[in-house]
């Protein structure tokens, strides 16, 4: 397991994530206020339309500045999700990678399946290529302590392309693990199929992530990402 001090050498191309620490501090009241119009004790909210983020999202915001710098000037959000995990809302989520992406509407493409609707809103799993492209930024907008169930990561996991469910632990167990701690206002960027997981909060407090997507790519035969 990669301990706490080496957090900051973990590096996004070689390991699948990188600390970014107190990159969104600054920016952080205007987050929180950004947030505080959304429904309490929800385990995940996806966020379509929220003006207020676009600025920090642009290629010169906080976030969208991580982006750009990990994939390119072309970087834009393409889905945007609020965790907030608290005593009320306080699960767990075993190893798996994120193979989803958000479209505007259903159209069928060749590798592009299978389709599923979340939150009333189109989504569906890219070739693993596409995924492999993209980067997850992650805003903590509280600490995040080893107690308040940090994201653990298979490090260099996001080089092993799509992992088949009955291969995740070996692959786990090959790669090691990160455990992501966090202070508010702490940015984490993470390759986006990289294997991740969460433990309950063992001493739960409110622990709200703002996660986003980011991609430089354009998709083929008429799909159009939903966007942020």
């Amino acid at each position: 397991m990669v301990g706490v001090t080496a957090l900051n050498d973990l590096r996004l191309a070689e390991h699948g994530a990188q600390l970014f620490r107190g990159a969104a501090l600054a920016d952080l009241p205007e987050l929180e206020a950004a947030m505080d119009a959304l429904p309490p004790d929800q385990a995940g909210i996806r966020l379509h339309g929220v003006a207020a983020l676009h600025a920090h999202l642009a290629p010169t915001g906080c976030i969208g500045a991580i982006a750009s710098k990990a994939i390119g000037a072309e970087a834009r959000p393409v889905r945007a999700i609020l965790f907030d995990k608290s005593a009320a809302t306080n699960w767990s989520l075993g190893w798996h990678q994120d193979r989803t992406i958000c479209v505007r509407e259903r159209v069928d493409v060749p590798g592009f399946e299978p389709w599923s609707i979340k939150a009333g809103l189109y989504h569906v799993a890219p070739p693993i290529e596409l995924l492999s492209r993209m980067v997850t930024v992650r805003v903590h907008l509280d600490d995040v302590p080893a107690t308040n169930a940090p994201l653990l990561i298979a490090t260099g996991s996001h080089e092993h392309g799509r992992v088949s469910e009955s291969s995740v632990a070996q692959v786990v167990a090959e790669c090691g693990i990160a455990v992501c701690l966090a202070e508010a206002g702490d940015v984490w960027a993470y390759s986006t199929p990289i294997l991740h997981a969460s433990d309950a909060a063992r001493s739960p407090e409110r622990r709200r992530v703002l996660q986003v997507d980011f991609s430089a790519d354009e998709l083929p035969g008429g799909l159009e990402w939903l966007g942020v």
